[in-house]
């Protein structure tokens, strides 16, 4: 049985944006969705409704900069990137979930 449950997803969904943003570089909103999908193979799916007040709420936060240019089918986008802010805030939560991974890693592994 293969269940998707966008839960899987809650806590990281900063994480995931911000990583694919410092990977990538400047993408629009539909573009992230996209890496990150391709990327997690199939197993993380990001919807407009999660994606999109994030986005904002990381740019409010000022750790994302936003601007609208044409996208590669020549329609107007608003294109993210990380600040400095941003760049700061994704190694700290980088270095945070490695070590949540692990624990959790090393509980499952308990025998």
């Amino acid at each position: 049985m293969n269940v998707r449950t966008p839960d899987r997803l809650q806590g990281s969904l900063s994480l995931l944006i911000l990583k694919s943003l410092a990977s990538r570089g400047s993408m629009h909103g539909y573009g992230i969705t996209v890496h990150i999908h391709t990327v997690a193979g199939d197993v993380l799916r990001v919807e407009e409704g999660s994606l999109y007040p994030a986005l904002h709420r990381l740019t409010q936060d000022g750790l994302l900069r936003a601007e609208w240019k044409t996208s590669e089918n020549n329609r107007r986008a608003r294109y993210y990137s990380l600040t400095a802010a941003g760049r700061k805030r994704l190694a700290e939560e980088e270095q945070r979930f490695l070590e949540v991974s692990d624990a959790v890693r090393r509980v499952l592994m308990y025998v």
